[in-house]
């Protein structure tokens, strides 16, 4: 077995949600160690199973017929898509979770994998959620009943006019004191509980693409093995390491957020060519590009020798790379220059896309922002606002200029 296949087969087994795959009668064919300790069987137990005996009723009675008539009609419910739902433990216990399931050939057999994430941490941690809000909810009330009680005694007593305005307004003072007070403890509670949700769900969605590329690679890659086409499977081979590689720096930028808030993260500087940088770069990220996109690229003609953090420059350029993909259209042109000029590096990015609202250009580096002409387009609103913090750690600074329809140039520059 080759190093790859022996790397593939490592992630297979070690990946931590639950991999199965099935033949076209329902029957599991393959289960990593994850999935069978997920459902509490031992892996041997679950091979040459139906797949149902995983599912609860209604999906247990009907799971057959769902495939048939996927054969039958072609229509895609749920394949090539991803839902919540429950699943069934050997023990008959249930637990929710979320289901992506891709369609894909070995040995010219048609096959289905599922990839199943317990979402049972998720749905404990909204629980956790409700509680506190309803528990703040609470305290709310019964410190504006408190307040209530101290003015209406004010209002009944019979001292000096003099000295009841006194009183009254001293105890508005506090009154408004406290309300402010309990607003900020409640949007600082809200703001909490939505990044909370937010990270489980852009987490859940931004792991599944690098999966999947992995899955669809290794199943090309296996049919250009059989069929002995070894020169076909270089470019898989490297889409997998990327994927494992991008897998890796999705869960890093998550981490990264909370460390930054935290000031955990720290700036690692260290040597390396800066031709070399860019050249590798550009040609791990080529195939992102959309059908027809191109990059048009301005390299310095020296290579140069710079001491800076590596990675965080990698996130820097990857983020704004991809977002230039992202909002562009097909058979568009992405220029990417790269020079030092008086003792700075300065790159930029400039795209044909589908620009910035001018009126929202203010709010664009701000945590979860999105433009209104981007609604559609998926995202996270994430990107530049680690974008900004890592730059910031850098010394660096980011600048841009964009026009609606008119696309939009990046410009970063950091002292070397």
């Amino acid at each position: 077995m080759s190093t790859e296949a022996q790397q593939l087969r490592a992630i297979f087994e070690t990946a931590k949600d639950c991999f199965i795959i099935i033949d076209t009668h329902g029957k599991i064919t393959k289960v990593n160690p994850a999935g069978a300790k997920l459902f509490g069987y031992e892996e041997a137990e679950l091979l040459g199973q139906n797949i149902k005996i995983l599912m609860p009723s209604p999906h247990y009675e009907l799971h057959d017929s769902y495939i048939k008539n996927y054969e039958i009609t072609g229509e895609k419910k749920l394949i090539g898509k991803g839902r919540d739902v429950y699943a069934k433990r050997k023990d008959g216990t249930t637990f929710p979770c979320h289901l992506s399931v891709s369609e894909f050939y070995m040995k010219n057999e048609r096959c289905y994998v599922g990839i199943i994430h317990d979402l049972t941490l998720r749905k404990k941690n909204q629980e956790e959620i409700i509680e506190l809000n309803r528990q703040l909810e609470q305290k709310i009330q019964l410190k504006t009943n408190d307040l209530s009680e101290v003015v209406n005694k004010l209002l009944r007593s019979n001292e000096r006019l003099e000295k009841e305005i006194l009183e009254r307004r001293k105890i508005e003072r506090a009154l408004r004191d406290s309300e402010l007070e309990i607003r900020i403890a409640l949007e600082k509670e809200k703001e909490l509980n939505d990044l909370k949700l937010r990270f489980v769900s852009v987490a859940s969605h931004e792991f599944r693409t690098p999966l999947s590329t992995i899955l669809s690679s290794t199943t090309l890659i296996q049919k250009y093995l059989e069929n002995g086409s070894l020169d076909k499977t270089e470019k898989h081979f490297d889409k997998v390491k990327y994927a494992v590689n991008h897998l890796t720096e999705v869960l890093d930028d998550f981490l990264s957020l909370t460390k930054l808030e935290e000031g955990k993260v720290k700036s690692s500087p260290q040597q390396f060519m800066l031709l070399r940088f860019c050249q590798e770069f550009i040609e791990m990220n080529e195939g992102l590009l959309k059908d027809g996109q191109f990059i048009e690229k301005h390299f310095p003609k020296k290579d140069l020798e710079l001491t800076l953090d590596k990675k965080l420059l990698n996130h820097i350029l990857l983020n704004l790379f991809s977002n230039s993909i992202k909002y562009s259209k097909e058979g568009s042109r992405i220029i990417c220059n790269v020079q030092v000029v008086d003792n700075q590096l300065v790159i930029s990015i400039k795209d044909e896309g589908v620009g910035i609202p001018l009126s929202e250009q203010k709010h664009l580096f701000a945590r979860f922002f999105r433009g209104s002409n981007v609604i559609n387009i998926q995202g996270t609103g994430l990107g530049l606002n680690i974008v900004k913090k890592y730059l910031e750690m850098m010394n660096g600074t980011i600048h841009f200029e964009s026009k609606v329809n008119e696309g939009a140039t990046f410009e970063i520059r950091i002292p070397v």
